[in-house]
């Protein structure tokens, strides 16, 4: 089963996703963590997310190659989250194509996935191209993802509503 959680950024959509699989699966899911090490900052993030989480995920970094992993895993995986993946790919020059094409191969695997995606469709178009670009790439593989999943649920103020 596939299923996607998305909302604005600090909606509950992480919260409610970890809740989601923890729920929906027998042995211990596998966090797949996305960010990538960038600064000092956002390590200091990371570490916070992995107290958070304590010993409720087995944790598993990547920040590139989703199918890679997730294929390896046993159980259920969560992505948290694909914004941050877009993110990635756009940093080491990978296309829309590239994207579509990884994601297309993670929707034919046999594990659970629960993704967690930023809603960026109610913003205001941003003034440069790259902000743009992400922002374009983020909508397009959320409405392809929601597409192919099982289940979809839209996050606001920390309540989950399920719109598919």
């Amino acid at each position: 089963m596939k299923t996607l959680f998305i909302g604005g950024i600090k909606s509950g959509k992480s919260r409610n996703a970890e809740e989601y699989i923890q729920q929906h699966t027998k042995h211990k899911p596998v966090y797949l963590a996305t960010t990538e090490f960038i600064d000092n900052e956002m390590q200091q993030k990371i570490d916070e997310h992995k107290k958070m989480r304590e010993n409720r995920f087995i944790t598993v970094e990547e920040a590139l190659n989703l199918k890679e992993k997730i294929e390896l895993q046993e159980g259920a995986v969560l992505v948290e989250c694909l914004s941050m993946w877009i993110n990635n790919m756009l940093y080491h020059e990978k296309s829309y194509d590239d994207m579509l094409a990884e994601l297309s191969l993670v929707m034919q695997l046999r594990q659970d996935v629960v993704f967690v995606i930023n809603d960026v469709s109610c913003g205001v178009i941003p003034e440069n191209r790259l902000a743009r670009e992400f922002v374009d790439i983020n909508g397009r593989l959320a409405q392809f993802v929601a597409g192919e999943c099982d289940a979809v649920y839209h996050v606001v103020a920390g309540i989950a509503t399920q719109i598919k």
